[in-house]
């Protein structure tokens, strides 16, 4: 009976604070989205950063006539400084840190550049002997560049010792900055959203004082009389969290997982599965949100 009491007294508030309601709804729903996507953002960083790391290298490229470093200044490669960096490469010295290697010759990374520049005009602008030969070096652990950096940068026909990885970290520094200002968004909208609840409780007890009122003199609790205002506000936020919970996965199945994994397919990408581990958390942060603004401001505009 008091259940049922209450449930009735929740949703005749809602009627009567119906647009303040679907305000509280909306605000809830673009700042969770916002957090969700930020949560995807995280994700997708760490599925790239597992997919990416196992697959860096580290390029040794050789002097070319073009060459203009310090290290080259006696010109190209030859033969036996090819041959020098190539036997350090399957020296036990560089063992534990050389997964596998392969040469790529000039005439390969014209090849290499052409395909992957086959849109530009300067793809036929470029020869072989502008482009430098090169060891790509695969290694057993990617934190461990800089080891391999000190063995062969100083060999004489090394130009330059490169890491992929520092550009992916550019790229993941990029995504980070981007799950950083999605999260700022969302706890601007989160602060909308508490406001409007603290708003919606206020409007709803100022115009149910009269119940309340009775309520009070016919000796119905503290509890009683509070928990229908409270349900406003947690059901209201609950349903923005639904919809953020829904859009979210929605985002990550079908735009990431199905879309980007086809346009990209060797890229590692998060789906659907992934988000559902946020939608926990979206619907607790609603809940625990909308709870506490609405017992605060119970507390300040409705006494009991």
């Amino acid at each position: 009976m008091r259940f049922a009491f209450v449930l009735g007294e929740t949703f005749s508030g809602i009627r009567r604070n119906l647009s303040m309601v679907v305000s509280v709804v909306l605000v809830t729903f673009i700042s969770l989205t916002f957090v969700g996507a930020a949560g995807l953002l995280q994700q997708q960083i760490n599925q790239m950063k597992g997919y990416w790391y196992d697959r860096v290298e580290v390029a040794i490229f050789l002097c070319t006539d073009t060459s203009t470093t310090t290290s080259c200044a006696s010109g190209p490669v030859t033969d036996s400084q090819r041959q020098a960096v190539q036997d350090l490469l399957e020296s036990p010295t560089a063992a534990p840190y050389v997964k596998s290697f392969d040469y790529e010759s000039q005439d390969q990374a014209l090849e290499i550049f052409q395909e992957q520049f086959k849109n530009s005009a300067m793809a036929g602008t470029v020869t072989a002997d502008q482009l430098p030969e090169s060891f790509r070096v695969a290694l057993v652990d990617p934190e461990q560049y800089e080891v391999v950096n000190e063995l062969f940068s100083s060999m004489p026909g090394v130009e330059i010792v490169s890491d992929q990885r520092e550009l992916l970290e550019q790229i993941f520094s990029l995504m980070n900055m981007a799950s950083v200002i999605a999260v700022s968004v969302a706890v601007v909208m989160l602060v909308c959203a508490v406001l409007l609840i603290a708003t919606t409780i206020r409007l709803s007890a100022f115009s149910r004082r009269r119940e309340t009122g009775i309520m009070r003199l016919v000796g119905a609790s503290k509890t009683m009389i509070q928990l229908p205002f409270l349900l406003e506000g947690v059901i209201a936020a609950l349903a923005g969290a639904v919809l953020a919970s829904v859009t979210t996965w929605a985002v990550a199945e079908f735009f990431i997982g199905d879309w980007l994994t086809g346009q990209y397919p060797g890229t590692g990408f998060i789906a659907g599965g992934d988000a559902l581990i946020l939608i926990p958390l979206l619907l607790g942060v609603a809940v625990l949100l909308a709870a506490l603004s609405s017992i605060l401001t119970l507390r300040r505009y409705l006494k009991v």
